[in-house]
């Protein structure tokens, strides 16, 4: 499995190193590799920083996907996990289980 990091524009596995450049082969987008190489930060829905360990709060009802279920506003979730992709957040919410939420949709506690 390659080190190198996914294209930002089209998320392509394929990316390569041209001297201090990554490029992608399918979209052409180039980026520098300083800045790939930086931490990704989290924000929650209001600007704040999200770590791993925090707690969030739901801001909005979420349906929970392949289930009639409902996660409601204001639902606490403790000891999130930052994970990288689409959903930001990995956790475990009582009385549904692991779930992954998007970060967008958590205030910090």
């Amino acid at each position: 499995m390659s080190s190198l990091p996914k294209c930002p524009q089209c998320s392509s596995e394929y990316t390569y190193e041209d001297g201090s450049m990554y490029v992608c082969p399918e979209c052409a987008h180039e980026w520098p590799q300083q800045a790939a190489d930086q931490a990704r930060v989290v924000k929650d829905a209001y600007g704040n920083v999200l770590t791993d360990g925090d707690s969030v709060t739901l801001i909005k009802d979420l349906k929970v996907k392949g289930s009639s279920s409902v996660l409601k506003v204001g639902t606490k979730v403790k000891s999130i996990r930052l994970v990288e992709g689409d959903h930001d957040i990995d956790c475990r919410i009582d009385g549904f289980g692991a779930m992954q939420l998007k970060s967008e949709f958590v205030k910090k506690a």
